[in-house]
């Protein structure tokens, strides 16, 4: 079979032209430029209605919450919240608990105590709401911050439109475990085809609706070397990712830290992953979430899927929530 000379150039134009935007896609450079590009790219604003306020969590069908349902087959329950920490390194307060006077009354019939929790950093387990990042004075679904966010709380993307919980199939992306580390070195990014190495080495393929969790070995880097500054020099996910998990249509993306690499690697954007995921994907985020015991567990089992449990507060106008949540084997 003859091939015209006419066919072999326009094929070379096309891998000429093609070629470029594979490479850009994946590209490990990326600019505050190419974070602005991807907000509009990779958005979901009004993929499910203008008014919505759920994003990716739409993607947690009755069929998939099912097929997660299928995923326990042995009971067993495994905590991925990081115990409360009461006093900081620095000295901060995150978490504070106070027992109220009537415990100790000896007519009580009881104890009592209170609670006050200060959520988002790097110290308590949390999901972020939709509502919790802005861009260019938007959040998610083209809303106006100025719009919803008051003083009394959020008018609209307040984590109590996650009352009903999420239930769903959570895969776990165990980093460490992919190099043979005990935990990730302070300057280690994580890109797409690490996720995806991870994805053969564990035998599972991330699909739409899913919990992506991801370790770093957080935990057990701060055992083995006390604290850090965290901003300066923490492992994660660079944001070449990001069109990654946009076309595996994941519903919900947590970390055992604050899921970006930390420096982001693009230069005058602080938290790109965050921001594109929140503001741009409309994608609750877990941060500080405690993977230890669930990597154990699944190395043992050797299974990294499992039924993923949450349940926020239901705080009307909240920018998030603490949490305890849930791993079922």
């Amino acid at each position: 079979m003859r091939v015209s000379r006419l066919f072999i150039i326009t094929q070379l134009l096309v891998l000429t032209i093609t070629a470029p935007i594979i490479f850009c896609r994946s590209s490990k450079n990326l600019t505050s430029r190419d974070i602005d590009k991807m907000m509009s790219s990779l958005s979901n604003w009004g993929r499910w209605g203008k008014e919505d306020q759920l994003g990716t969590i739409n993607l947690i069908t009755p069929e998939k919450r099912q097929k997660a349902a299928a995923l326990v087959k042995e009971g067993i329950s495994v905590s991925m919240a990081h115990n409360v920490i009461k006093v900081e390194q620095d000295g901060s307060a995150p978490f504070e608990h106070t027992m109220l006077p009537e415990s100790f009354d000896p007519d009580s019939l009881g104890a009592s105590d209170q609670y006050s929790v200060k959520y988002h950093g790097f110290t308590t387990t949390h999901v972020d709401a939709l509502c919790h990042f802005f861009y260019k004075g938007k959040v998610y679904n083209n809303f106006s911050r100025d719009e919803i966010i008051t003083k009394s709380g959020a008018k609209k993307l307040s984590v109590d439109t996650l009352k009903d919980g999420i239930f769903t199939r959570a895969v776990l992306m165990d980093m460490p475990r992919l190099w043979g580390m005990d935990y990730l070195p302070a300057d280690k990014a994580i890109y797409p085809e690490d996720l995806e190495a991870w994805e053969k080495k564990a035998g599972f393929q991330v699909s739409s609706g899913d919990a992506i969790l991801i370790r770093t070995g957080r935990w057990a880097r701060f055992k083995a070397e006390g604290s850090w500054d965290i901003m300066k020099g923490s492992a994660g996910l660079h944001a070449s990712c990001l069109p990654w998990l946009k076309e595996r249509d994941v519903a919900i993306v947590g970390s055992d830290l604050a899921l970006d690499v930390m420096p982001s690697r693009v230069k005058g954007v602080l938290l790109p992953v965050h921001m594109v995921l929140i503001v741009g994907m409309g994608t609750p985020i877990l941060d500080v979430l405690d993977l230890e015991a669930v990597s154990e567990a699944s190395n043992s089992r050797k299974r990294w899927e499992f039924l993923l449990t949450l349940a926020p507060l239901a705080v009307a106008g909240g920018t998030g929530s603490p949490l305890n949540p849930i791993a079922t084997f």
